[in-house]
């Protein structure tokens, strides 16, 4: 099957900037597209320094929905914004104050990729951590899901007034670049060992806990009994109908194990949302991501956590693809509602909602 391959280099523009991300992609754009994927073809997707943190959750969602085989390579830093403390992918527009707005925010890239079975997805990583970043990351390991086989570094924020180079991800495509591609944990180590005997020294390719600068991501996670598994082969297959149907059946375990308020009953119906917008159903999507919403709300979660965001982001995006205009009716003023109190981070969506609202309206 042919591979996809998703290569992002990302970082601030001005003094901001800890690494040279964009530097790395000409060594990587050199070395053939099956090597880059380890399958007999693949296509690449480049993207070198983006400024808008939702043209890059676009190209990341349309290279997750494939069931190809994906390869991301990310090269960048890592900053926290100031409200949730939470990690993001600075953009070249990013600054300190700006990161909620202008940057990716991990958990984006974690969502996309939560739902694509086990042995498909690697992810590639060479990244630089800002202080506040850095101190959080010994603590908050940064995850991208137990589906995906994870491998590279965060290094710590290089020297002042110095703006590092990407030495691990470099190491890895000028490995690739003899056109033998290793087995990924064989690529790991040997791109570690260059870094070991190079400029940055041994300290730099150790793991934190044993007292190097550098964290160490080498991940593979188990999933051979994992429903998600089944349920992305049958979406592959077209049978949306079975994969909603196991999904609804762990949904209804989890609920009657652990309430339909845990999180456990909460992902079920997230994974079911996504068939949905698979299966071409969009006020079905739209639903179930309101319900997600709203559930988390009465909870207490806050109108900002992120879960709660890209729950109602999400219905938002699915109420828009509703054809049938008494369904859109239906939806909408619950959309405004929720609108009203999860703002996002998408200026002006409230208002966008009650455009759209009107139209509707007015075609009744």
């Amino acid at each position: 099957m042919p591979g996809t391959v998703l290569l992002l280099a990302a970082s601030p523009v001005g003094r901001g900037r800890l690494v040279d991300a964009a530097s790395v992609l000409p060594v990587l754009a050199a070395v053939e597209p099956a090597v880059l994927s380890g399958t007999d073809t693949a296509s690449v997707v480049e993207l070198a320094d983006p400024v808008e943190p939702q043209a890059v959750l676009t190209r990341l969602r349309a290279a997750a929905a494939s069931p190809a085989p994906l390869t991301v390579f990310v090269t960048g830093q890592l900053q926290l914004d100031r409200r949730q403390r939470l990690p993001h992918l600075a953009l070249a527009r990013t600054t300190p104050a700006t990161v909620r707005y202008t940057a990716l925010p991990w958990h984006w890239l974690r969502e996309e990729l939560r739902l694509r079975p086990d042995g498909t997805t690697t992810l590639v990583a060479d990244l630089y951590a800002d202080e506040e970043s850095w101190r959080q990351l010994r603590e908050r390991p940064l995850e991208a899901g137990r589906t995906v086989a994870v491998y590279g570094r965060i290094a710590p924020p290089p020297s002042r007034r110095t703006v590092a180079v990407p030495a691990y991800m470099k190491a890895v495509a000028t490995i690739l670049r003899s056109g033998h591609r290793p087995p990924l944990e064989q690529l790991h180590e040997q791109a570690l060992a260059r870094l070991a005997g190079g400029a940055e020294g041994a300290g730099a390719v150790r793991a934190g806990a044993e007292g190097g600068p550098g964290i160490v991501l080498a991940a593979r996670r188990p999933a051979a009994a994992d429903p998600h598994a089944a349920i992305a082969a049958w979406v592959e297959s077209g049978r949306h109908g079975d994969a909603d149907a196991l999904a609804a059946r762990w949904e209804q375990a989890a609920v009657r194990a652990y309430g339909a308020a845990s999180e456990d009953a909460l992902h079920w119906t997230e994974v079911r949302a996504d068939l949905a917008m698979f299966a071409g159903d969009a006020a079905r999507s739209c639903r179930a991501w309101l319900t997600v919403a709203a559930t988390r709300l009465a909870m207490g979660q806050s109108a900002d956590a992120p879960a709660v965001e890209a729950a109602v982001d999400r219905a938002h995006h699915q109420w828009g693809q509703i054809r049938e205009p008494e369904r859109a009716r239906e939806l909408g003023p619950v959309l405004a509602e929720l609108r009203g109190r999860v703002p996002g981070r998408r200026r002006g969506a409230l208002d966008d909602v009650r455009r759209q609202l009107r139209q509707l309206q007015g075609q009744s």
